[in-house]
């Protein structure tokens, strides 16, 4: 079974940074795409980055020269950098990996990030 754990989460100023982190278990790491995603409450879950296994990267427009992501495969673990962090970033934060048919089909149970003005 895959398990996904979130940590790096909490409360940043306005412009701060803060790493996210997450960690997989089993042997599928290493050859999936990894995202990120995120929250916001009253809204839907929307992308905000994914890496593959090659180190491609993809990020949402409003992300893009903020945020980076990647990934360590000797740890099984998957980064989010989040630099220059503004309150529209606010959210529950849950990292995901791609299954065998290409979909999101595994996910972290969330962290929170909250930027305050």
């Amino acid at each position: 079974q895959v398990q996904l754990v979130e940590s790096g989460g909490g409360l940043v100023q306005d412009g701060g940074s803060l790493r996210l982190s997450c960690t997989t278990s089993g042997r599928t790491f290493s050859s999936r795409t990894m995202g990120w995603f995120r929250q916001a409450p009253g809204k839907e879950r929307d992308f905000v980055a994914s890496i593959t296994r090659s180190g491609s990267t993809d990020y949402a427009n409003s992300v893009k020269g903020r945020f980076t992501i990647s990934r360590d495969g000797a740890k099984n673990t998957a980064y989010l950098q989040m630099d220059r962090l503004k309150p529209e970033d606010t959210a529950v934060y849950y990292c995901a990996l791609v299954g065998v048919l290409g979909s999101w089909n595994y996910w972290g149970q969330g962290t929170q990030v909250t930027v305050s003005s």
